[in-house]
């Protein structure tokens, strides 16, 4: 029982937010060498929140488009 979905994000836009998450975490990346590491409260506001969003889009979609759990 091999069936593809018929539903979720096709390919195209799986690849479009992998591309966006990774921007985004560039841009984190930026962020810290610009102003260095938050203290405090927004350490979690600032880069512990944009991690785990774009690391996890990041990885949620890249899992999906090596398995090809996606509909064409």
């Amino acid at each position: 029982m091999d069936e593809k979905p018929h539903f979720g994000p096709g390919r195209n836009e799986l690849w479009f937010r992998v591309w966006v998450s990774l921007a985004g975490l560039a841009f984190v990346g930026v962020m810290l060498a610009v102003r260095g590491m938050p203290t405090g409260p927004g350490l979690i506001e600032a880069f512990g929140i944009p991690v785990l969003l774009f690391g996890g889009t990041t990885l949620w979609c890249g899992r999906k488009l090596i398995k090809r759990d996606h509909p064409e």
